[in-house]
């Protein structure tokens, strides 16, 4: 599949949440509802008939401030382009929006995701130190390495 053949729109207030999606990028349903409901849903849909094949949060923080902080590709759709192309939308949206800083958080064992919001142009600006640990009861492991700390990065718009 090409990447060319995924459309990004904002999920409408009337439709389900792809809670599948946004399970396999934060493994809490309880967090996940918690900041769909204070943020703005995006969707990626492949195909005919249309499916959501990805997904990112835009939650605004701070003034003229918003954080990227869920963004999935199908599992069966990943390393596909997906994810940068969710990413490379959540920038751009942004900035029409009039954000001026765009920021993300992944773990330090999602090296993959860290490797990509590099690539697309995000920089390292901190380390929550054990946040996983504190907001999840069950440990995670990514890639054979325990997620304590998330790693904070930005950019700016």
């Amino acid at each position: 599949m090409e990447t060319q053949d995924v459309h990004i729109r904002k999920l409408e207030d009337d439709e389900p949440l792809p809670i599948n999606l946004l399970l396999l990028a934060d493994p809490s349903e309880q967090i996940v509802k918690s900041y769909t409901k204070r943020g703005e849903t995006y969707v990626a849909l492949c195909g005919d008939p249309q499916e959501p094949v990805g997904v990112y949060v835009l939650l605004p923080t701070r003034p003229e401030t918003v954080e990227l902080v869920n963004v999935a590709a199908a599992e069966d759709r990943q390393g596909k382009g997906i994810g940068r192309q969710l990413v490379m939308h959540a920038i751009e949206t942004a900035k029409r929006s009039g954000y001026h800083t765009i920021e993300i958080g992944t773990g330090n064992s999602s090296v993959g995701q860290l490797a990509l919001y590099q690539k697309c142009g995000f920089t390292i600006t901190g380390v929550d130190r054990d946040f996983f640990v504190r907001h999840y009861p069950e440990p995670i492991t990514e890639n054979g390495i325990r997620c304590r700390d998330m790693i904070r990065l930005s950019m700016d718009l």
